[in-house]
């Protein structure tokens, strides 16, 4: 249910994927430096990822956190406020958490889609596709593609997620080739057709060496 605790999986062994995404140079360089991959989705349900992502939008992770933390304590009976008890909410007691009118609407649209079955539950999720769950929930106000593949990688563990958009993957791809520039969302994706069906762990890798270069301590050679 929406109100359950979130809880770490059990950690995926995605030493097949490690194997498979070696065959390509680039990765394997990757793969080499970083180590195995870590990549521990969060059992929660898709509303309450959803409502997390629209939190999280343009601010910083800590204040997000906090903005979150007072929405939790107006709604001490539930480990998180299911739909209903969104829709119960006075719009100014919304922005009162820290809510800008924008997410206010994308949560309240959200919590509406999600009480009239729209947003599938975590369990209902099994019955479609990455493809068909992207094309059902951007229909939501606020949620783009890159939300929805960020749920599917990091909510429900679907291994074959690349989200061409998302910069840090991108710039990961810029570093572990020695490109002077990123490439496009549609080379990326046409790169990646042969990292499947284990493009979530690569899109893993490519974060990790675009957050390495950062330290300065990914070497590309």
């Amino acid at each position: 249910m929406a109100g359950d605790s979130p809880k770490q999986t059990e950690r995926p062994d995605w030493s097949r994927a490690e194997r498979a995404l070696k065959h390509d140079p680039m990765l394997k360089k990757v793969i080499k430096q970083i180590g195995p991959c870590t990549l521990e989705p969060v059992t929660r349900e898709p509303y309450e990822a959803l409502v997390r992502a629209i939190a999280h939008q343009q601010v910083h992770g800590r204040a997000a956190e906090a903005i979150l933390g007072r929405l939790l304590a107006l709604h001490p009976a539930h480990a998180f406020p299911p739909p209903e008890a969104i829709l119960a909410m006075e719009v100014e007691a919304m922005r009162g958490c820290g809510f800008s009118g924008s997410k206010v609407a994308a949560i309240r649209d959200i919590a509406e889609k999600s009480a009239g079955g729209l947003v599938p539950t975590r369990e209902a999720c099994a019955r479609y596709d990455d493809a068909a769950l992207i094309e059902r929930l951007v229909a939501i106000r606020g949620v783009g593609r890159w939300t929805v593949e960020m749920l599917l990688i990091f909510t429900l563990g679907r291994p074959d997620v690349l989200p061409v958009d998302d910069f840090g993957v991108r710039e990961g791809w810029k570093v572990a080739a020695s490109l002077e520039a990123q490439p496009k969302p549609k080379e990326l994706a046409a790169i990646g057709e042969a990292w499947k069906p284990w493009r979530s762990v690569a899109a893993w890798y490519l974060w990790r060496a675009a957050d390495a270069a950062k330290r300065s301590v990914f070497k590309p050679q």
